[in-house]
């Protein structure tokens, strides 16, 4: 076999990984797709992987946003570098066949039903940020698990979203089964800093540290600024607090993989007091926990602020936690008043910029200053309304637009009192 090949300093971090699944962002130009080419080569290559299980009949793919990103991107490339390996190539479906017998296939993940019912030994997914998170977590990894197959998640950052949870996953894993890579355009010696320079003065700052520097930082949507969020450590004028809550699909503790709870949306309990100067946040309490949990967070977020209302999104998650909820006011002898929020009509993005994105601008949102939550919510703020992103804590906050403006506005006319008899007083 004739197979050749070299790999710049970053490259070859990432190839040389003993890590089940590669997590790498990584700039434009900065040899993403060589770097793939030379993997699925070597991984269609093997005749069984490091467990010992034949990998004869087990596929290699390449799943890139869309099946002609696939063969725009890579096709090229892999059959230039697999020439001394390669035994045939269909055009048609963008299939090769090695010397071994074994294939790869180029794939595109926006037709999810043509990735089911195959037994894969590796997979590299490109330009991950713009797939549906589903992709992976209900079609791809099960195609790994008979054979243990491999993975590798490479591309460029597209905000905070589902890349960015694989990554900062890779990064905190401790159990060698995720890795996460970080390598920019400049990493690559074949890329010149004067090139570099130029599409440096003629993009955003923002643009040139997500496309070039792969940085999650940079902002993924657009509708709110860092320059929007304003700290304090009370509010400027004292009002009623309410919490708002936005449920999510109830965790099931045990059973739930690792690696998909951490991309699935979170509850998110917002805790927000109201006066005549604007919103204070003083707490955004989120998570994955299961029904009871949930109702344990509320009525603890309820009895410590002394809100006035409580706001649960209608629908069906709200009619499972209202049982635990009431089991949990009888038992702590505490009744906050429960209202139920809905979408009024309203798209989920309308309906957080209608709440939040004027206020925020306007400085009559000030949020509590040093919160653990904060970098969270901030996070999720500039990178909507990215769809791929994140959004469960603005959410929450939006439907204190809601809760507060029903508690507040029955419909009420108010007259002035006329005492009957001015010595009596009534």
């Amino acid at each position: 076999m004739d197979l050749n090949f070299k790999l710049h300093a970053k490259q070859r971090e990432v190839f040389m990984s003993d890590a089940r699944y590669k997590v790498c962002a990584a700039g434009r130009r900065a040899g993403k797709s060589y770097l793939s080419a030379v993997i699925l080569l070597i991984e269609a290559l093997k005749e069984e992987n490091r467990y010992g299980i034949p990998l004869r009949g087990k596929e290699v793919w390449y799943v890139a946003p869309t099946y002609q990103q696939a063969r725009d991107i890579i096709w090229g490339v892999l059959k230039d570098l697999g020439q001394g390996v390669i035994q045939t190539v269909h055009e048609n479906t963008s299939t090769m066949t090695l010397i071994n017998g074994r294939t790869i296939k180029l794939k595109g993940s926006d037709r999810p039903d043509t990735l089911r019912g195959v037994s894969l030994a590796y997979v590299v997914l490109d330009e991950y940020a713009f797939m549906k998170p589903e992709v992976w977590d209900m079609i791809i990894q099960p195609a790994l698990s008979d054979s243990r197959g491999d993975a590798l998640f490479i591309g460029t950052p597209s905000g905070k979203n589902h890349f960015y949870d694989l990554w900062m996953e890779g990064a905190a894993d401790d159990e060698d089964m995720w890795e996460s890579f970080h390598f920019n355009s400049l990493d690559n010696p074949l890329i010149s800093s004067e090139e570099l320079e130029m599409a440096r003065v003629k993009m955003s700052a923002d643009a040139f540290r997500q496309e070039f520097e792969a940085s999650f930082e940079a902002a993924g949507g657009g509708a709110f600024t860092s320059d929007d969020f304003k700290y304090a450590d009370e509010p400027e004028s004292p009002g009623s607090v309410y919490v708002a809550v936005d449920p999510a699909g109830f965790g099931k503790g045990e059973g739930m993989v690792k690696s998909n709870l951490k991309r699935l949306d979170e509850c998110a309990i917002a805790v927000v007091e109201v006066g005549t100067d604007g919103w204070f946040i003083h707490d955004i309490i989120s998570g994955r926990w299961g029904v009871r949990e949930t109702s344990l967070q509320i009525i603890r977020a309820a009895q410590k602020y002394k809100a006035a209302a409580v706001g649960i999104e209608q629908g069906a998650l709200k009619n499972a936690i209202m049982p635990y909820l009431e089991d949990q006011m009888r038992r702590l002898n505490s009744y906050p008043r429960i209202e139920g929020v809905t979408h009024g009509g309203q798209k989920k993005t309308e309906r957080i910029l209608w709440a939040l994105q004027g206020r925020f601008q306007n400085g009559r949102i000030l949020m509590k200053k040093d919160s653990s939550w904060n970098k969270k919510f901030t996070d999720q703020l500039l990178d909507f309304p990215n769809p791929l992103a994140h959004d469960d804590l603005p959410d929450a906050v939006a439907y204190i637009d809601q809760i507060s403006t029903a508690i507040y506005d029955h419909g009420w006319v108010e007259s002035t009192y006329e005492p009957l008899d001015e010595w009596s007083g009534y």
